[in-house]
């Protein structure tokens, strides 16, 4: 099968990780542009080369496109990006130009633009380290309220934030109207960074309306409609190791636990299903109360039950947590023999983030017409160092690209001993920042 993909992003998560699944199946040919024509924390992708790289693709049966990167230059760059509606319009009329030409289901997804609760500008414009919040109110005022609340934002910041806002909101509904006429095959609307209340509330709620297709998360939607594209009925049991706790709501979201499996197993083309009717078990390791984050100082209840190894296929999300993994789940699993029936582990960032790229490696495998066990042993061990030992573990360390190494080489010893590999490894900082880790196989 033959799969084109344009990332959010040049992020391992969003680069390298389609890469890492797709190598599970050797029947899967993915085709990426060049990593250097995406973009970056600060940089803006080379629009006007990726087109060029779609054009000149191949035949293939799906492509899989992060609208974002296409009309703005990525997802961080929708946010930023100064381009007129009339820019972006006529940028993505000439997209539906080539993708017209391609005989290739194309499944595709658009953000809808996110309100940050702080006063932290990384991936917003420069006002937001001075306003961020105060804007953030307006925006739950606004819609929870139906009034304008007390001014606390200066006009001009106001009206352009507002301006952005309503460019991508428009371009949004034209991408809708491709989608009633059958130009795609999957349209998703992500919904990230959620709140109860805001303005990006407010129009999922009438993108809703008018028939589109809503769902919260951002990062791991390519991965769950590359899943989509992956043809095969794959039935799906979610076990929650706190039941009880299961409609509780994940940081950074706006719906439980629950629901946001349920979304995802259908999302990337599977049935939710029973325990004794399941191909695959879905172990959800689920939090009391709320939801922890270690990088955050946020603590919650560790699992404190005992993992018995199923006797059928399994996969793990572990989204006790934001952000990386339960040590105490993850320190009593490693202790068993876990690897028969084993199709993954994730516990990266949010719930949704987990979910959707670990359904997505587990269909593959479930399905590959030509298996690869070390691609699969490769995914597994990055998962495990980047989940586990480096977001839980050594990132509270405040390493740099020259202790990063040493610190988690004890991790590394116990993962490559459980996995059955040993590779020689490489780490680096690609955004230049602890969020997130780029695991490289030497």
């Amino acid at each position: 099968m033959k799969i084109g993909f344009v990332p959010i992003d040049n992020r391992p998560v969003c680069y390298l990780l389609p890469e890492q699944i797709a190598a599970i199946d050797e029947n899967i040919e993915l085709f990426m542009p060049e990593r250097e024509f995406l973009g970056s924390l600060t940089g803006y992708a080379d629009i006007k080369k990726l087109f060029e790289w779609i054009e000149n693709l191949p035949e293939l049966d799906a492509i899989i496109l992060s609208l974002d990167t296409l009309a703005y230059g990525g997802l961080i760059s929708s946010r930023r990006c100064p381009d007129t509606f009339g820019e972006v319009k006529s940028r993505i009329e000439r997209l539906k130009e080539i993708l017209s030409q391609k005989n290739a289901e194309i499944y595709a997804f658009s953000s809808i633009m996110r309100i940050s609760n702080n006063n932290i500008n990384e991936e917003e414009k420069e006002y937001w380290d001075k306003w961020g919040k105060k804007i953030f109110n307006y925006s739950y005022c606004l819609d929870k309220y139906d009034e304008i609340c007390k001014k606390e934002v200066p006009d001009e910041i106001l009206q352009d934030y507002l301006k952005t806002r309503k460019r991508n909101f428009e371009i949004n509904k034209i991408y809708l109207d491709w989608q009633k006429q059958g130009f795609f095959n999957t349209l998703v609307f992500s919904k990230d960074d959620c709140a109860e209340f805001g303005l990006n509330v407010q129009e999922a709620k009438y993108l809703e309306k008018l028939g589109g297709f809503i769902k919260t998360g951002a990062d791991e939607i390519p991965l769950s409609l590359f899943a989509r594209a992956i043809k095969g009925d794959i039935k799906i049991a979610p076990v929650f190791l706190e039941p009880e706790y299961k409609n509780l709501v994940s940081n950074y979201e706006d719906i439980s636990v629950e629901k946001s499996v349920f979304g995802q197993i259908e999302l990337a083309g599977c049935r939710v299903s029973t325990v004794d009717d399941a191909d695959i078990l879905l172990y959800v390791n689920n939090f009391k109360a709320h939801q922890g984050e270690i990088v955050m100082g946020v603590d919650t209840e560790s699992f404190n039950g005992k993992w018995i190894l199923p006797d059928t296929p399994y996969m793990i999300a572990d989204v006790r947590f934001a952000n990386g993994a339960d040590n105490q789940f993850i320190e009593q699993f490693l202790k068993t023999d876990f690897s028969q029936n084993f199709y993954g582990y994730s516990g990266w960032n949010t719930t949704a983030n987990t979910l959707g790229s670990l359904i997505c490696a587990a269909k593959i495998k479930f399905l590959a017409r030509k298996y690869n066990d070390k691609a699969f042993k490769k995914l597994e061990m990055i998962r495990f160092l980047d989940d586990w030992a480096y977001q839980a573990n050594v990132r509270q360390m405040k390493p740099d690209e020259k202790t990063i190494k040493s610190l988690i080489a004890p991790f590394e010893k116990i993962v490559s001993g459980k996995i059955g590999i040993s590779p020689d490894l490489d780490y680096k900082f690609t955004w230049n920042r602890l969020f997130e880790v780029e695991i490289e196989f030497n």
